[in-house]
């Protein structure tokens, strides 16, 4: 069994756990669009017929039969926009009718653009034309230092796609943040998980999504421990700053919660105290005010011994560093056309 890229265990920037959207595709006729963004696994249930025949869970197009020679397509507005690493496009369950070809193009664009605005636009390849096959799941890598705000699937033809997943690091805008209180922890703000022990249930990514966890499996949840250890999780912050108020959920978290916790500054310099040990109870909204002290860069929270968390939130302020740092890696990867100006201060 061959490997998977490391790039599978980043974010699901499409997600609609995230945010993400499907604003237009060009046929839907079989089956939404919207689908390609749901969070859960695409399912299957034989012989379930509706009006237009059998229900599939994907977005599936009607076969062409004037101009069999194009493509019918489907944009998604990324709920993270961000630096692309990979694209998986699933074929779930089609296998009669899937599209024998695929492409991927992206763009970034500021604002809330209609789909005639986005169709209009001057897309870039992520991924050319290339085979896929049916009920697979079909991963290719993309080499971009780009920040895109939406993608394109291209099928070529037409046929069934279950999901697209666009897995890369999120970039926030600077103009929409407020440097003196944020998550410093959220992905939406530019934090991401630099380490973990154990993820054997559910991504440490859910700890710091956007929302409330709907369900104990919208967690992170380690593997029970036999040994006298204990599981942590290591989280690079939007950029160097001061938490001020740790907020830690163990919603639906009832006979698996953590016993405890402690959460741990780090610093180039050694590390720094932030909340000792301290007792957890299940399915409970837990919030902590810190003492504020040194600036740190990530934060460590070890769970003792065991158990599952559903959410994560440090909020604080940046520091003139991180803030200056939150806006170069914006104005980096800004793509061809993307406007960075007019808008924030430094």
């Amino acid at each position: 069994m061959t490997a998977e890229p490391d790039w599978v265990l980043l974010p699901d920037l499409a997600s609609r756990a995230v945010g993400g959207g499907v604003p237009w595709a060009n046929d839907e006729f079989f089956a939404v669009r919207e689908n390609l963004v749901t969070a859960a696994p695409p399912q299957f249930q034989p012989s379930t017929f509706g009006a237009k025949g059998q229900v599939y869970d994907g977005w599936e197009t009607r076969r062409r039969r004037i101009d069999r020679d194009g493509a019918d397509e489907a944009i998604v507005r990324l709920g993270l926009p961000g630096v692309i690493s990979g694209v998986v496009v699933d074929t779930a369950f089609f296998t009669g009718n899937y599209p024998p070809e695929v492409s991927v193009q992206a763009v970034g664009v500021d604002g809330y653009p209609s789909p005639d605005e986005l169709c209009a636009l001057d897309w870039v390849d992520l991924v050319p034309r290339s085979p896929v096959s049916g009920d697979t799941r079909t991963l290719f890598d993309v080499l971009s230092d780009r920040r895109f705000t939406h993608v394109r699937l291209r099928q070529h033809p037409d046929g069934g796609v279950a999901r697209l997943r666009v897995h890369g690091t999120p970039v926030p805008d600077p103009r929409v943040i407020d440097r003196t209180w944020l998550d410093l922890a959220a992905l939406a703000n530019g934090g991401m998980i630099s380490g973990c022990s154990n993820w054997f249930y559910s991504s440490p990514a859910n700890l710091i999504s956007p929302g409330l966890a709907a369900v104990m499996g919208d967690g992170w949840e380690t593997a029970r421990r036999r040994d006298d250890g204990n599981d942590w999780v290591q989280v690079r912050l939007a950029g160097h700053g001061v938490v001020h108020l740790a907020e830690l959920d163990t919603s639906h978290f009832k006979g698996n919660a953590p016993g405890w916790v402690t959460l741990t500054g780090l610093r180039a310099d050694g590390e720094v105290e932030l909340l000792p040990r301290t007792r957890l109870q299940p399915d409970t909204c837990h919030k902590f005010r810190l003492e504020p002290g040194a600036d740190v860069a990530e934060v460590r929270m070890d769970i003792l011994p065991d158990g599952g968390m559903a959410r994560l939130r440090l909020w604080g302020s940046l520091t003139d560093a991180g803030a200056d740092d939150l806006v170069d890696r914006f104005t980096d990867s800004l793509p061809p056309g993307q406007n960075a100006a007019p808008g924030w201060v430094r």
